[in-house]
């Protein structure tokens, strides 16, 4: 715990002294990791419901292995669900306010004026 600790007071300097530009960089960078990672994520949710569909079709015979394939497969669904519909709800929810997710946020920095 000390670690962690001694870590965040080491790293507090740089986060008072951040710029606005580090800033953006930073929001930047994340939405692209978003923007690549969420069709990975339900890309993924969808094979897992193809695996359990060819899971529950391939263990007909087997009523425990349907039962877990039917399981899998309602799991991806709701994931799916809840997924695309988060995404959706964002989206209108940004809409709704004006905010355009394509262009870049138009962030003034304060300034003290002043000669020494």
């Amino acid at each position: 715990m000390k670690k962690y600790i001694v870590a965040a007071l080491a790293l507090a300097p740089s986060l008072a002294f951040a710029q606005l530009q580090n800033v953006n960089n930073l929001l930047l960078g994340l939405k692209t990791l978003v923007n690549t990672a969420l069709p990975i994520v339900v890309g993924l949710a969808l094979l897992a419901f193809f695996w359990g569909l060819a899971k529950f079709i391939f263990s007909a015979d087997d009523e425990e292995k349907r039962k877990e394939a039917k399981s899998l497969m309602i799991y991806s669904i709701i994931a799916l669900f809840v997924m695309v519909s988060v995404w959706g709800l964002v989206r209108f929810i940004g809409n709704a306010l004006g905010v355009n997710p394509d262009t870049a946020p138009n962030i003034t920095t304060p300034t003290v004026n002043g000669n020494r």
